[in-house]
């Protein structure tokens, strides 16, 4: 009797170190997707942990860093504060994020210049079947909610069509730049990347990025550290006035994330043809060139598109791959069925 015992013990141990090793697969699987995510400007890591289930579980445990829990340390002890914040969730995800941001800053920025159109109709799919996947969370649809909508659409295009400013290394506007991106990480539709090529940083901050993976230094390593930090501290201030309005205002809040996604929509459009380019090695935008001549080596090389047009594929100026950017798209819309079925178990889970 007793040996049928330890035998079944044992048993039940393994079925809860197998279910433990799953649940941690599968947070760092979203943290990479999300971090790949980050990397794209038009596509938000919000998205991606919205229809993976994790967005309201993010939002609550980051919202709870305040100073509460030095009262809780004193009272209860470390172990308390890490169980309230979600610590173990937060590390998971956190290590997961920064192998999708590594992996995406070598792998996805070279497909965005190899393969664009099917990069871009891969996406623009997932929006679309992302739009629909927050409406059916909607349960009683009013007045309020449509305006809501129609407002979240609306900022999100604005900001989306914005044009880019000149950026600048000072630490202090780096802080700045990274307190604003890290919104996309809190508001899905609202991408990181697109935010930093509005305010003119993306290229300093993903060749930074690059050269110090590839060449460690101290001054990419001062610049990153600053930009780390304003993330952190727009991190935290934000999200607890998105984990407010979850808690009070779901159906509208949720109304307006539909809207941002949807207000963004345009900047994922597959077939864009440039109209001003960032010159790099004059460091100016031009408007004065001949498409016709140009090739995405040159645009790899020597250029960065800072503003386009959305054009039929007809018109695009280059070969439209049409019947790929099609499957592409329908790829990415099944691919949110997926990711929502997968993200029921774990947001059923605290």
């Amino acid at each position: 009797m007793l040996l049928l015992e330890e035998e079944k013990l044992t048993e039940e141990n393994t079925t809860i170190n197998i279910m433990n090793i799953q649940s941690i697969v599968q947070v760092l699987w979203r943290g990479m997707t999300m971090g790949i995510a980050e990397i794209i400007p038009g596509v938000s890591g919000g998205t991606i942990a919205f229809i993976t289930g994790i967005y309201e579980r993010l939002i609550n445990a980051i919202s709870g860093v305040s100073p509460n829990l030095i009262t809780v340390f004193k009272k209860e002890g470390l172990a308390a504060v890490w169980n309230k914040l979600d610590g173990t969730f937060l590390l998971q995800l956190a290590f997961g994020m920064v192998i999708g941001i590594v992996i995406g800053t070598f792998t996805v920025s070279k497909l965005m210049v190899t393969y664009p159109e099917p990069l871009w109709a891969f996406f623009f799919g997932l929006i679309i079947a992302s739009v629909i996947y927050v409406f059916k969370q909607i349960e009683d649809f009013d007045y309020k909610t449509w305006i809501a909508f129609g407002a979240g659409a609306i900022i999100a295009y604005l900001l989306t069509a914005m044009y880019p400013i000149s950026g600048s290394d000072s630490l202090w506007y780096v802080f700045l730049c990274g307190m604003i991106a890290i919104s996309a990480l809190v508001l899905p539709g609202v991408s990181g990347s697109f935010m930093l090529l509005i305010l003119g940083m993306y290229t300093l901050i993903i060749g930074t990025l690059k050269g110090f993976l590839s060449n460690p230094n101290g001054n990419d390593l001062l610049l990153l550290s600053v930009f780390a930090l304003g993330c952190l501290a727009g991190l935290l201030s934000f999200t607890k006035v998105v984990s407010y309005f979850f808690k009070h205002y779901k159906e509208t809040t949720l109304a307006v994330l539909a809207g941002f996604m949807i207000g963004s929509i345009h900047k994922i459009w597959p077939w864009r043809n440039p109209s001003v380019l960032f010159d790099k090695n004059t460091g100016q935008n031009s408007k004065d060139f001949d498409l016709s001549k140009l090739t995405f080596h040159d645009f790899e090389e020597n250029y960065k598109v800072v503003l386009d047009t959305n054009v039929f594929p007809e018109q695009y100026f280059a070969d439209a791959n049409v019947s790929l950017c099609v499957m592409a798209a329908i790829a990415g819309f099944f691919s949110v069925l997926i990711l929502s079925q997968l993200g029921k178990e774990q947001s059923t889970k605290k």
